[in-house]
């Protein structure tokens, strides 16, 4: 691919001008100046000013220089990244969200870390995923791993359908991904990337707020409601996708149902293995706990709590990517099926349209992991 990138004619004739018109001055001023030929105590203040001028003012060019073009850069970088790991909306089927992720690597945005909620006809669909390393250098695989689930988890009627799209859409990135490193080789390598493998987590929340999971070597999430916090889960995941194939057998395990009231807390390892300086790991249950007991819980609000106290605790410079996506049932209760008909299932009713917000920009979701 060739690009062609037009600048402008001005900035290309101002950036080099200004240093050769400061060099000039320099030069001119040693060779023309009669005041730079004498030893005098006085010329030699005057000729060591007039160069810390010149110097001066090329460090300023250079730096103003570096400046705008690193602004660009930014802004370009950010805009990218808004589009590979989009900004959630703050409700979806009437369930609250609220996401954000910490990138390891200073001035990213984003890392080795995914995420993504979606409304579908089937319920909502939920991924979490954590991809092997961290920083910008994962960024290739967590591109094609969203993008197969954004598709699948429209097309694809059972859990299990959507997991396998992700594993095959894996696979083949892996392999362009080998073939591209090794060019010289014309024929796709049996084994493109041994160590790498991606940790993935699949939830379908329904109408009637049962949910269903699948899980391949990710944390489980955490459920906040009346009872405290526990996991949703105490099972052992399957294997991460990467270095081994799924099992043929494979179906989505209910994990109960998320009442009105009730949170889930998705979460990549970077949490729970962040330590503070004396080397102790940070207490995510306990941070949760504390922030349910708040008087006004919201998703907006647990996520606060939780990034404020992980920053805290690592004093702001986490060594690994860290992403929360916290799911939050605001539906209300609407009447349940008359138990002599053998259903005894309630169902809930979206709030009405009119109270959803629209979707807030990806700073917000980067912000409310600031610490105050």
């Amino acid at each position: 691919m060739i690009r062609i990138k037009a600048r402008a004619p001005t900035r290309r004739l101002l950036s080099p001008g200004l240093p050769t018109a400061w060099g000039s001055v320099a030069i001119t001023y040693k060779l023309a100046c009669p005041l730079a030929q004498q030893n005098g105590l006085g010329a030699r203040i005057v000729t060591s000013a007039v160069f810390f001028a010149v110097g001066t003012g090329l460090i300023v060019h250079v730096r103003r220089t570096l400046l705008r073009e690193l602004r660009q850069m930014r802004k370009v970088a950010g805009a990218a990244q808004s589009v590979l790991l989009r900004p959630l909306p703050p409700r979806l089927d009437g369930l609250g969200v609220a996401a954000a992720q910490l990138s390891a690597d200073r001035g990213a945005a984003i890392g080795g870390d995914l995420y993504e909620a979606i409304a579908t006809e089937h319920g909502v669909r939920v991924v979490m995923g954590d991809v092997r390393g961290h920083g910008l250098a994962a960024l290739g695989t967590v591109a094609a791993v969203l993008g197969s689930f954004r598709e699948a988890a429209h097309d694809e009627p059972e859990l299990a359908g959507v997991l396998r799209r992700l594993e095959r859409a894996l696979a083949r990135h892996l392999r362009e991904r080998a073939r591209a490193e090794h060019p010289s080789s014309c024929r796709d390598p049996d084994n493109p990337v041994a160590e790498e493998f991606v940790t993935v987590l699949l939830l379908e929340i329904g109408r009637d707020g049962q949910v269903s999971a699948l899980n391949c070597g990710h944390p489980w999430p955490y459920r906040l409601g009346g009872h405290g916090v526990e996991p949703l889960a105490h099972t052992e995941p399957l294997p991460p996708l990467g270095p081994f194939p799924l099992p043929a057998d494979l179906t989505a395990a209910p994990r109960g149902e998320l009442r009105p009231g009730e949170s889930l807390v998705l979460y990549t390892d970077g949490a729970e293995d962040a330590r503070d300086a004396r080397g102790r790991f940070f207490s995510l249950p306990e941070v949760l706990a504390e922030a349910a007991r708040a008087p006004a819980i919201s998703p907006q609000t647990i996520l606060r709590k939780v990034f404020a106290a992980l920053l805290h605790h690592t004093r702001g410079t986490p060594t690994d990517d860290v992403a929360v996506l916290i799911l939050r049932n605001e539906r209300q209760r609407a009447k349940c099926s008359e138990p002599s008909r053998g259903a005894g299932l309630c169902r809930y009713a979206a709030p009405p349209r009119g109270r959803d917000q629209p979707p807030q920009p990806a700073a917000d979701d980067a912000s409310l992991a600031a610490p105050p």
